[in-house]
């Protein structure tokens, strides 16, 4: 059976624009997707499930690894590396045992090849401690001379039922956050430089640490949306009635 990872870690590189075929723009995001190894497969028989560990490989000094890690790694004879994720693995049957996973295989940007959409996770902006207009996006009240109007307001009754409910939105930590962000379009992949080109931001700061995997739910593809080779179904409909 042959075994493919269908994840990989990264970096935001940053943000910019691109011009389609139409000519209208896109932002989109750069992301140094890889390379990454394979350090630890979890196996349904030991572990429960089957994933792969996996460690995106850059320049980190040994001593900025915990002993436990520094122990994880060098059972393998595998580089130190400091941001390490589980992933999920695609099996296919009917294929000999040659493309079995292995603990140092690499992982390259190259496993997105021919996918349309994929899934990012990361870890939101950190905004401190923050009020209820900027937290929850509330209106306020009056902004007339005298009026502090970005106050929470009431947040309860007295009489009943003498308590604040759970879940109030009030003031309180903003960002800092895990966030899954998905179905972003993949616009292009440059396999010499490991970088991966998608369609709209992506979770975090420039440089913060990303986890990519291809969509698990994508979206289908409608008539009529998909470029101009493709059939309205409006215009369609009334060729249709004339016919009638």
């Amino acid at each position: 059976m042959a075994t493919k990872v269908t994840g990989i870690l990264g970096k935001k590189v940053g943000m910019t624009q691109l011009f389609d075929s139409k000519g209208d723009v896109r932002p989109v995001t750069v992301l140094q997707a890889g390379p990454c190894v394979v350090t630890q497969h979890k196996k349904a028989v030991k572990d429960g499930y089957e994933a792969a560990q996996i460690g995106l490989v850059e320049f980190v000094k040994e001593s900025r690894l915990s002993k436990p890690e520094r122990g994880h790694l060098a059972k393998n004879n595998l580089p130190p590396v400091k941001f390490l994720r589980e992933v999920p693995l695609e099996i296919e049957a009917g294929s000999d045992d040659n493309g079995a996973l292995k603990i140092g295989d690499r992982v390259l940007v190259e496993i997105f090849d021919g996918e349309k959409f994929v899934d990012i996770v990361g870890v939101s902006k950190g905004k401190g401690f923050q009020g209820v207009v900027k937290r929850h996006h509330f209106g306020g009240g009056p902004k007339s001379h005298g009026s502090m109007f970005q106050i929470t307001g009431s947040i309860g009754s007295s009489a009943f039922p003498s308590r604040v409910f759970k879940g109030m939105r009030m003031s309180g930590h903003m960002g800092n956050q895990r966030v899954t962000t998905r179905n972003l379009r993949v616009l292009g992949i440059d396999k010499d430089e490991n970088l991966l080109v998608v369609e709209g931001s992506v979770p975090g700061p420039q440089g913060g640490y990303i986890v990519i995997t291809k969509a698990k739910k994508p979206p289908r593809e409608r008539r009529g949306f998909a470029g101009s080779a493709t059939v309205d179904p409006l215009k369609a409909a009334k060729r249709a009635a004339k016919k009638a």
